[in-house]
């Protein structure tokens, strides 16, 4: 079964419904006990950092999240909170990845946030199995994770070269969005699903 983490965050239906026409059995649940024996665990998103955090902590999933050992996928808010810290409202995150999560500077000739169907390069591990080079997804974003020796995917807005998705163990996550992203992003997804 594959627990999908239900929290202060908007957008989820469309990964349930991603997640179904890939004939996976999913449960939306906040229930700790039933995310740490799930058998892979999703962290989807969209929202603001500092009251999904908020959530997190009041729910006991701060702690449990970086303990998990069964693969588990953060979309693009469940990516930056599975980092250190976020410039969006001065936000202590899971620490997963020792990164730190910038705004987007304004005023740069691109506009804010990153929205829209933009590659992906140089990719590396699992999730990428089935993917190519330059693969196109849907962002919607106004914050980034930097390049880091975790990045496993790298994508530019602006001139600014940026972590569109990172890995660590069994820890992935990704900025854009999968669930919007048809077949390429259901290729990702589908990579996930057979991780071990």
């Amino acid at each position: 079964m594959i627990a999908v983490i239900r929290y202060n965050a908007g957008n989820i239906q469309s990964v349930m419904n991603a997640l179904s026409r890939l004939g996976a059995d999913a449960a939306l649940t906040d229930d700790p006990e039933v995310i740490r024996s799930a058998d892979k665990v999703i962290f989807p998103g969209v929202g603001e950092a500092s009251s999904a955090m908020r959530y997190l902590s009041d729910h006991g999933l701060s702690t449990l999240i970086p303990t998990l050992t069964s693969p588990f996928l953060g979309i693009c808010l469940g990516m930056q909170l599975m980092c250190a810290y976020s410039e969006e409202g001065d936000t202590a995150c899971l620490g997963i990845f020792p990164e730190r999560i910038a705004q987007f500077p304004a005023g740069r000739g691109y506009k804010v946030p990153h929205m829209g169907w933009n590659t992906i390069e140089e990719l590396s591990g699992p999730l990428y199995s089935h993917s190519a080079e330059n693969d196109y997804m849907y962002f919607v974003h106004s914050y980034y994770v930097p390049l880091s020796p975790f990045s496993s995917a790298v994508t530019e807005y602006d001139g600014i070269r940026f972590s569109s998705s990172l890995s660590r163990g069994n820890f992935h996550g990704v900025q854009f969005h999968p669930e919007k992203s048809g077949k390429c992003g259901e290729r990702i997804l589908k990579a996930f699903l057979e991780m071990v």
